[in-house]
């Protein structure tokens, strides 16, 4: 999630946990806290793919976050002006508050490495988009009640209610998505093919569905006001015939296991060289992917692997006509968007118009 839904987490937990004893200052805290896991994002590891996979890594592990939690208990036990505070109410008030960041990561479609240092590809089930303002609104609000009344305790739990059961009902969402997915997948044999279930931009109502099938992948939109209506797939390339190439790098290897086989290949001239690229089709909308790296150039017919690889900046963005156009698919609207109306069509499967 965004730094800010983060912080404010942390500082709901905070004042939920401590802010009886501690008043403001536990919301403070929890807030600093409460993003110390993402300063992550600050280390180069010197080349695009490894920065991006080692993102969400040691520093979001249960592990790390659990140790760290139980140190700075200890400390403040020890040196702490609040000496009537116990040691395992110290610890519950540090474990809480790390230790949900990382556990609401795992609910996007990035997913975390929760197991770190395990060789464990990133956990994930995603039920909310990265940026929500549904859920990080609440918690806002609550978190200045509690700053104005001073009632800190009590706003706060209200602020982590609130957001509990938006979260509930987000999963429910996608249980019902899935439910209304399942015959379509059936029809098309697609029972057992990899599956990827998530929550279009800002919304718990539009889901995005991707499956994978050789060298193409079929994506589907579905809302919750869909009714009966069958889902419908569209089918795209995904160039599944260079995949041996990529894999041949270092950086290849890296990118299938945080991905699996939710990528999609492509060649490119870039600087005079015919590049071979791979894109994360998970993250993003189709036409609007932010992750593709360069993983190979072509030199006298064979594809030499890169020894580092670069992070292709994004032609496209996302306009307000097309977020417009998905709160009108959310809403039930099934001829306002196909999940492919904004993808080029060279990477269409079938050139046919889609009636969605």
């Amino acid at each position: 999630m965004d730094s800010v839904t983060q912080a404010a987490l942390g500082a709901a937990i905070g004042g939920a946990v401590l802010g009886r004893r501690l008043g403001r200052k536990a919301i403070l805290i929890g807030a600093v806290l409460g993003t110390l896991p993402d300063f992550d994002v600050a280390l180069d590891y010197g080349d695009a793919v490894a920065n991006v996979t080692e993102h969400r890594g040691f520093s979001h592990s249960l592990f790390v976050l659990t140790g760290l939690a139980t140190l700075l208990a200890l400390l403040c036990t020890r040196f702490a002006p609040a000496k009537d505070i116990s040691l395992p109410r110290w610890w519950c008030f540090f474990a809480l508050i790390l230790i949900t960041h990382p556990l609401l990561d795992a609910l996007t479609t990035y997913g975390t490495q929760l197991l770190w240092p395990l060789d464990l590809a990133p956990t994930a089930w995603p039920i909310i988009f990265i940026i929500d303002p549904l859920y990080t609104l609440p918690l806002l609000f609550t978190l200045g009640v509690a700053l104005v009344s001073q009632r800190v305790r009590k706003a706060c739990t209200w602020g982590l209610v609130i957001t509990s059961v938006y979260l509930m009902m987000a999963a429910g969402a996608k249980l019902v998505v899935e439910q209304r997915l399942a015959p379509a997948l059936a029809e098309q044999g697609l029972e057992e093919a990899p599956l990827l279930i998530q929550p279009t931009p800002f919304n718990i109502v539009l889901w995005r569905a991707t499956v994978i099938d050789g060298d193409r992948y079929h994506e589907s939109l579905i809302s919750v006001f869909d009714g009966d209506r069958q889902p419908r797939f569209e089918p795209l390339i995904r160039n599944a015939g260079l995949e041996t190439f990529a894999l041949a790098s270092q950086q290849g290897e890296r990118l299938m296991w945080f991905a699996g086989s939710f990528l999609r290949y492509e060649t490119r001239l870039l600087e005079g060289k015919e590049t071979l690229i791979a894109t994360d089709i998970r993250l993003g909308f189709p036409g609007f992917h932010p992750f593709s790296f360069t993983l190979a150039t072509l030199e006298e017919e064979h594809w030499a692997p890169l020894a580092v690889s670069e992070q292709l900046e994004s032609t496209r963005g996302i306009q307000m006509q097309t977020l417009s156009r998905l709160a009108a698919r959310a809403a039930g609207n099934t001829s306002a968007l196909c999940a492919s109306d904004f993808e080029a069509h060279e990477w269409r499967a079938e050139r046919v118009v889609y009636r969605c």
